[in-house]
Parts: C-alpha cells; sequence; structure tokens
C-alpha cells in the first residue's frame, strides 16, 4: 500500500491514483461477443467527475439517498463513487430481487434517484420503481425509460477539485439479504470503508499488480469490501463476468490473483471435477509424486484458479471435506466470518494457520466473545451507524456494553479461532422436547458430491429429516435415464454414517430428494446462496407428515 494511503477517505484515494497512475488500467468489462471495453484512472474519474456535476445540477437535498440496481460492472461502482462525490449516500439493490422488495427498498430508503445497471429480467422488477422516480440508465442497462448515462456525460463538464467526505458520515444503507423478513437498511459510514482499507492488508498484502474478479453481487458487503474497496485503497485491476454462460472464460481473461466465493459456488466447483475424475481416481492419482502435482495443477488451470494466491470463501459454511479437498491442491482456502452490520469485518483464517471447520480468529481491531446462550457476540471497528429509520431494533442488536447480537451460535478454541455451531433462532425443539441444531447436520450431508445444498427440519417432529436437492450433473444424469435406486442407496449410507456421529434426538429419519430446483429467483435462495429456512420449510410443510407415515428412508419428492 502506498505510504498514508490506508489514512484517507475511498475519494482521496481515487484522486490519487489518477494522479500517479492515471493511464493504468483499473477495471475491464465485458462488453459481448468476447469483447472487452478498457477503463484507465484518468478515464474512470473523468466519468465520474462528470456524473457528480449532473447530480449536483439536480439540487437534491444534501446527503439524499440514490438508490443502485444492477448487476456487477465498471459503471455499477463508478455510480457508486459519483453518489459519494456529489454529497450523496448509495443505496445499493440486488438485481434478482422481486418487484415488491425493490419497491419496498425504494420506498424505505427514500430514495430520490435510481441508477439502473446490467439486469437478467428488467421487466419482473420494473413494476416495483415509482412511476415518478427519475432513472439513469447505465451502459449495458436494459432498454427502459430514463436518462443515458453516457449522454449525460457527454453533455455535462468534470466536477472541479477534490470534494471529499468526513469518516463519521453515512456513506450507503446496505439492505440484508432477508433471510427471514423484510431486509434492515444497515447504515455504513465512510470510516468503515477506510478503516477496512487499512486494515484488511494487515491479514493479506496486497497490491496494484493484484487481480479479481468481479461477480458475486456488489449489493453485498462482501463484495463491496473484498473488491470495490479492496481496490480502491490497493489500485490493483478488476475484471468483470459477463454472464453465467461465460464464467470460465471470464475467470481465465481474470486470471485472478485472489478470488472470493460463496460455498455454493465452492460445492459446485467440487462437484463439476468429481464428475469428470471421480474422487476415488483423485486419491490414487495424487499419490503419484510427479503426476500427482500434474494432475492438481491442471484441476486447478480447468478451474481458471491457478495463479490465485489468496482464496477466500464466506457467507455460510463450507462443509469440512471440500475445504479439505481444494487444500490438497494447494489452495489454502480461507474462510471469512463478517456481516453487513460490521462491514463482513469480523473473523479471518491467516494464511498457514487454517483449522478446518473455523473462520479464523478475530481481525485486527475486532473483539469477540460468546454469550451465555452460545451467541457469538462481536466488537468491530466496521460496526454499522445503526438500521436505517429501526431505533429500537438497532438497540436491540446490541449488549449493553456495545457487542453487536450476531444471531450466530459459536465456540472457540485455545488459538482464538472461531467456529460457528448455528444460528440461535435456528434452533428447534422435537416432540421429545431437545434442541437440534441444523446447520451442522447440513455441513455433514452437503459434503456428499451428490448434493448440492440441505435443509434439515423437524420442528416438533418425533425425529429430525433432511429436504435435499440433488448436484446438477446428478440431476442430467437421472434425466438421461440413471438409476435411481444407486443413489437412493448411498443416500441411506449417507444419512446412517451421519446419524452415527448424532446425538439419538437428532438422528434423521428420512431424506428428501426434492424436485424444483433451490434458486434466487423462485425465492429459495438468498442473493448470497444462503438457504431461506422460513421459506423452504413452508413450501414442503403440507407434506412432512406424509413423508414420516411412508417410513422410507429415502423419499422422492412427488413420486
Amino acid at each position: 500500500m502506498t505510504s498514508g494511503l490506508q489514512e484517507r477517505s475511498p475519494l482521496a484515494c481515487l484522486y490519487h491514483w489518477k494522479k500517479t497512475q492515471p493511464q493504468t488500467v483499473h477495471f475491464v468489462q465485458p462488453t459481448g461477443g468476447g469483447q472487452v471495453s478498457e477503463y484507465t484512472w484518468a478515464q474512470i474519474l473523468d466519468e465520474v467527475r462528470r456524473m457528480a456535476a449532473h447530480l449536483q445540477s439536480l439540487q437534491l437535498p444534501p446527503r439524499s439517498q440514490i438508490a443502485l440496481l444492477g448487476k456487477n460492472s465498471a459503471h455499477w461502482i463508478m455510480a457508486d463513487w459519483a453518489i459519494w462525490m456529489a454529497g450523496h449516500v448509495s443505496v445499493p439493490l440486488y438485481p434478482t430481487l422481486n418487484a415488491d422488495t425493490v419497491r419496498y427498498i425504494l420506498e424505505h430508503s427514500g430514495a430520490k434517484l435510481l441508477f439502473l445497471g446490467k439486469l437478467d429480467d428488467w421487466p419482473a422488477m420494473q413494476s416495483g420503481v415509482p412511476a415518478s422516480m427519475p432513472i439513469v440508465r447505465l451502459p449495458l442497462s436494459p432498454e427502459a425509460r430514463g436518462e443515458s448515462w453516457s449522454e449525460l456525460i457527454a453533455d455535462t463538464a468534470p466536477l472541479q477539485g477534490e470534494p471529499d467526505r468526513r469518516p463519521d458520515e453515512l456513506a450507503t444503507i446496505v439492505y440484508t439479504s432477508g433471510s427471514t423478513g423484510q431486509p434492515k437498511g444497515v447504515m455504513q459510514s465512510f470510516r468503515s470503508f477506510q478503516l477496512c482499507g487499512s486494515l484488511l492488508n494487515e491479514l493479506f498484502p496486497l497490491t496494484a499488480q493484484d487481480r479479481m474478479l468481479s461477480y458475486l453481487p456488489l449489493a453485498h458487503v462482501a463484495e463491496r469490501l473484498i473488491v470495490e474497496n479492496a481496490s480502491t485503497y490497493h489500485g490493483f485491476k478488476v475484471y468483470f463476468a459477463e454472464s453465467l454462460e461465460t464464467f470460465v472464460n471470464d475467470l481465465r481473461r481474470a486470471k485472478p490473483t485472489m478470488f472470493f466465493s460463496v460455498p455454493r459456488l465452492w460445492t459446485k466447483f467440487h462437484l463439476g471435477v468429481c464428475a469428470k475424475l471421480p474422487l476415488k481416481k483423485q486419491r490414487l492419482l495424487f499419490r503419484i509424486p510427479l503426476l500427482g502435482r500434474k494432475v492438481k495443477r491442471k484441476i486447478l488451470e480447468q478451474l481458471g484458479l491457478e495463479h490465485v494466491r489468496i482464496a477466500v470463501t464466506g457467507a455460510a459454511p463450507l462443509p469440512a471435506p471440500i475445504v479439505a479437498w481444494y487444500r490438497s491442491l494447494g489452495l489454502d482456502l480461507l474462510e471469512a466470518y463478517g456481516m453487513s452490520e460490521n462491514f463482513a469485518y469480523s473473523h479471518f483464517t491467516r494464511p498457514g494457520d487454517a483449522k478446518t471447520g473455523y473462520v479464523g480468529p478475530p481481525n485486527p481491531g475486532v473483539d469477540c466473545r460468546i454469550g451465555d446462550n452460545g451467541e457469538i457476540l462481536v466488537k468491530s471497528p466496521a460496526q454499522m451507524m445503526g438500521y436505517y429509520l429501526a431505533a429500537e431494533a438497532t438497540a436491540e442488536a446490541y449488549t449493553a456494553d456495545g457487542y453487536f447480537k450476531t444471531g450466530d451460535m459459536g465456540e472457540v478454541d485455545s488459538e482464538n479461532r472461531l467456529r460457528i455451531t448455528g444460528r440461535v433462532k435456528e434452533l428447534f425443539k422435537t416432540s421429545k422436547g431437545k434442541y437440534v441444531a441444523p446447520v451442522p447436520i447440513e455441513n455433514k450431508l452437503g459434503a456428499h458430491p451428490k448434493l448440492e445444498v440441505v435443509c434439515v427440519g423437524g420442528a416438533n417432529q418425533a425425529a429430525t429429516y433432511a429436504l435435499a436437492l440433488l448436484s446438477e450433473d446428478t440431476r442430467k444424469q437421472l434425466g438421461a435415464g440413471g438409476d435411481r435406486a444407486v443413489i437412493e442407496t448411498e443416500l441411506v449410507t449417507l444419512m446412517e454414517q451421519v446419524n452415527t456421529g448424532l446425538d439419538p434426538h437428532e438422528h434423521l429419519q428420512f431424506i428428501t430428494v426434492v424436485r424444483e430446483v433451490w434458486g434466487i429467483d423462485n425465492g429459495f435462495l438468498t442473493p448470497t446462496m444462503k438457504i431461506k429456512r422460513n421459506v423452504i420449510e413452508k413450501h414442503y410443510e403440507p407434506q412432512v407428515e406424509r413423508w414420516f407415515r411412508s417410513g422410507r428412508p429415502v423419499i422422492w419428492e412427488g413420486a
């Protein structure tokens, strides 16, 4: 990091890079058909200054909320910076929300204007945007009403000087992904961006020579921290993904040196490799010294991760066998833990000090303790300013001495490394009157190569059970005439193995293979690909009693 840069605001960092590296390419944006547009620091700052000048010309009240709706792109981040430079507050929305949630966030936040970016299904969201709300269309946005970013900056002179923001000012309102109930607006200050820009470098050194691929939603604090904010402070190049279909090519173009993903995607990568090269064969090949190294290198090359020196997983637990598999390839997969309320700055596994199943010790400046009920309590330098328009909810979120109540349960080992054991509110009682923590059971089941995601239930039932979505490759095999009986035998064996490690009251009675694919679009997963437990349980609840009565260990929904 350039000396003294860590003491500056994000906007001050932009001015620094424009002065010191004006012709260095910072953003690489796919534009379709294998083509890309490159943006230097000089080009970026010119566009940001022009859009900031346009926003100021609208004479909105000082520190107005301005919304950002779109998939990751160079102009998404430019719009974020322009909002700040103009003296306002950014409100990012996930690009997969339904119209009702879009409407709720826009109304609740009091947004005065919407930047509309790249989207897959704008018609499904369009009715959630008030007809009276001004819209600025970013490059790559769908056809919509409103003004064009490109035309506005062509007609607007750049804002002069170096306008800046104070550390204690509100920078952004991040609406939580809402795994239960309506999303809450988490208020984060510029101090959080500044502190994280500095402190992140103490965990792993970043330089302007690093590269990252941006594809997880920038509306989520983790991507905002690790990609947008880290690149702002360290100046490394950011590549953007075009689509799911082009993801592999996007990854190979970027050749990332740092790669951040969520468990669902790490699992899909793992399942994809194992479908082509079964685990049993991998183990045999890995034992052969020279050939083993070549095979491991080839796997990483096929994934586009051969240049990665820092690999991070977060947002939810990743089954221990999958973590161990990546580490066996030579990829030191580091687990991280944090949330919107502390700008994802809480715990991080240190390189060379990984312990499978643990998310590492507290980050520099973070204090953590375990409450009397087993809840993880955290005090972070990036703690939120509070929930927007929700003083009561803000007060309830903290202990009397200022620790944030995470809602997660955990335990700490002798080296102060944290292990997440479940959610406080996800504990449920069976009819036997004993509590069950579903997450550890889900992690054990989810390590099986034929399962993509699992949800364990059993509240007020005589026993627990699991709902399981088969992996994509397994679903394709069945669709092509594969034998269910083989999969059923494997699932029975899996359930018996898992049950041997559980207390009697936790034992699974059956596994139901669900028919519908759980996704973000149909509401079963949050935008960060965590299961929406309440939605899943409600959807399958009418069938649970019948499944229990069937007495079968494996049930195929709809069969």
